[in-house]
């Protein structure tokens, strides 16, 4: 079997990537980040770097011709101003792909978002890969420079693309954990009456996805969403969060809403767009900004060019979610 290579782990992809490509007996190498805790990381070779720093790239391509790269390291609430977006998604991105090349990797599997493609103009619209690019502020930019860069990447190194919204299930980050104790305290947000919809993915379901972007030999110089099969509506996934609470955990949650008009949306838009176009950011303010907005993919496509085949749905993933959390002493 081929080497892979991953970067973004011990992230939330990056994690989970590792485990079912180790527990398929494939020999595993990751970039992790200075200091970074890599216990999660058992049965992967471990090498220390950032794709920031090219000089550190070396070891992780040692020995590398043929593998394939998984790049899923990438940075969306950056806490050095909008810069450390271009600097992290774009550059090191495009140094990736150049040290790649050099060290003679075969597949090069890019980890993308809805962003680039910012939010559905209808409510009723879905995004496939032939919509046009629209970037939402500065994160969608960089992602969509990144994407450029990796399409323009051409010779003998194959790429593929992919595009997972909004993630969820285990190994999740604090943020995750907070909208689970919104969610039970009553205090989520809820911007304008709910029925915008919004594609997410079950990280299981993006792994399937990463595996057959490496596999299919016709996913070469493509493009594909990855999802949930189908979009939720946003008092959807809130109310199935509290049934799970509730049914499968015994926790009764105060089934309430911070209802805020869509205006709030608006206001929040116009002043993360001054801020960043002054280089600074806000997590809770861009969150805001797009939480009234459709933003619904199909995978349609990768359904019948890969294969892909997502088991696992909100009900069922959110149940995963809260379980991993249980285990490991998180409450929510």
């Amino acid at each position: 079997m081929t080497m892979a290579l991953v970067t973004g782990a011990p992230g939330w992809l990056g994690t989970t990537l590792v485990g079912e490509l180790v527990g398929a007996g494939r020999r595993v190498r990751c970039l992790t980040l200075p200091g970074a805790d890599v216990t999660p990381l058992r049965g992967a070779e471990t090498v220390t770097g950032d794709v920031t720093d090219p000089s550190s790239l070396g070891r992780l391509f040692a020995e590398g011709r043929g593998a394939t790269v998984f790049h899923c390291a990438g940075i969306i609430h950056p806490t050095r101003g909008t810069r450390q977006l271009f600097a992290v998604n774009v550059q090191g991105t495009k140094d990736l792909l150049a040290a790649a090349r050099q060290a003679g990797v075969r597949r090069f599997v890019h980890v993308s978002s809805n962003s680039p493609l910012g939010c559905n103009r209808r409510p009723t619209d879905v995004f496939d890969e032939s919509a046009p690019y629209h970037p939402y502020m500065k994160y969608g930019r960089s992602k969509m420079l990144a994407e450029l860069a990796v399409r323009e990447a051409g010779g003998d190194l194959e790429t593929v693309i992919i595009r997972p919204p909004w993630f969820y299930g285990p190994n999740q980050p604090a943020r995750q954990s907070l909208f689970f104790t919104m969610i039970r305290t009553g205090k989520v947000p809820l911007v304008g009456d709910g029925e915008n919809r919004r594609s997410m993915a079950y990280v299981d379901n993006i792994c399937q996805g990463l595996r057959l972007a490496e596999q299919v030999p016709a996913a070469k110089g493509q493009i594909y969403w990855i999802a949930d099969r189908r979009p939720y509506s946003m008092n959807e996934i809130i109310t199935t969060i509290e049934e799970v609470m509730d049914r499968d955990f015994g926790v009764i949650p105060a089934r309430k809403r911070v209802r805020l008009p869509g205006l709030a949306s608006e206001a929040a838009l116009a002043v993360d767009r001054v801020m960043q176009a002054a280089g600074l950011y806000h997590p809770k303010i861009h969150v805001l900004s797009e939480m009234n907005r459709t933003i619904a993919c199909s995978v349609a496509r990768a359904e019948r060019e890969l294969g892909y085949d997502p088991k696992i749905e909100l009900r069922e993933g959110m149940r995963r979610s809260m379980t991993w959390m249980r285990e490991r002493g998180l409450t929510w």
